[in-house]
């Protein structure tokens, strides 16, 4: 029997992959029309390479968080060849504290810079608003400094209990 926390967590998951799906198939149909335009009739959006560059920079984020998810994000696995038991849980504590203190001053200072942002028509792309492009960096780094501070406080995943600590970002 699954609780509604973890329905609404499977959900936003299903939200996550989706609207990452939706940024690479839209990539790959803008850049598509884009090199097809450009060599056989000549012509092109002109907006189609900074939209393409917005939408790179928001995959990139967005499969960082999944990453972040899935904990397929960067890892220390040579400390598991050093330390076992409690001290490579502590050793898993704290990678994973730090990777969750880092995320959230990047949320902080990206939220910050993105401020700024708002209500300026400078870095306009394509009628975007700069602080529209840079929103996922906020997003993005609040989000996964939340699950890595979930996952330091957390008992390893069974999967994980052999391995080493992670660490994000």
């Amino acid at each position: 029997m699954t609780t509604a926390y973890q329905r609404h967590l499977a959900r936003l998951h299903r939200i996550e992959d989706w609207v990452l799906t939706v940024l690479v198939v839209s990539m790959v149909l803008l850049a598509g029309t884009q090199i097809l335009l450009r060599n056989v009739f000549n012509s092109g959006f002109v907006w189609a390479e900074p939209v393409l560059a917005i939408l790179f920079f928001w995959g990139a984020m967005l499969g960082a968080i999944v990453a972040t998810r899935e904990d397929q994000h960067i890892g220390l696995d040579f400390i598991a060849h050093f330390v076992t038991g409690a001290k490579l849980r502590i050793a898993r504590f704290l990678v994973l504290a730090f990777a969750a203190a880092l995320c959230a001053l990047m949320a902080w200072y990206s939220y910050l810079m993105v401020s700024e942002n708002v209500g300026s028509s400078a870095g306009e792309v394509a009628g975007i608003p700069a602080w529209v492009q840079q929103l996922i960096m906020p997003l993005g780094f609040g989000v996964m400094a939340l699950r890595f501070l979930i996952r330091a406080v957390s008992p390893p995943r069974p999967s994980q209990a052999e391995t080493a600590p992670e660490t994000g970002a």
